[in-house]
């Protein structure tokens, strides 16, 4: 049976703190596999480097991207998933805090599924998990792997 795990492309040790605590608060139980670097997220989701034995049953319900990362910026991950047909249906949203407008219009022209802007206030934080987790793990049917 395939693993349903979601993907964090992180390079914010507080951000990814404060996402997986936002997880447990909302009780999303799925396995969350976090990657930090844009080069890193290439490498787990083209099964090479460090996860080279990645287990192909592990498949990602949904990746959430930050834009602003070392080596390869979100955007490029964004850009190298959607070109490749064995990463180009899996649902990506783009969290950062980026407010600027041409980041929110490459990323959809890239083929983001969801563009949302990391909230401040931790508990406007978790209810932004809250409803995307419910929405990309529950409401959401997947295209299969």
């Amino acid at each position: 049976m395939d693993e349903r795990v979601i993907v964090l492309v992180e390079d914010n040790a507080n951000d990814e703190e404060l996402m997986l605590r936002a997880f447990r608060k909302s009780n999303i139980l799925n396995r969350v596999v976090v990657v930090r670097d844009g080069a890193e997220a290439l490498d787990y989701f083209f099964s090479r480097g460090a996860y080279a034995n990645r287990s192909a049953s592990e498949v990602a319900q949904v990746v959430l991207l930050d834009l602003k990362l070392p080596k390869v910026d979100g955007l490029d991950v964004l850009r190298a998933l959607r070109a490749d047909e064995r990463t180009r249906l899996i649902p990506i949203v783009v969290l950062t805090s980026s407010a600027e407008e041409q980041d929110m219009v490459r990323s959809y022209c890239l083929g983001a599924n969801s563009y949302v802007r990391k909230p401040i206030d931790f508990t406007q934080f978790v209810e932004a998990v809250r409803q995307l987790g419910l929405y990309w793990l529950v409401i959401n049917r997947a295209a299969p792997a």
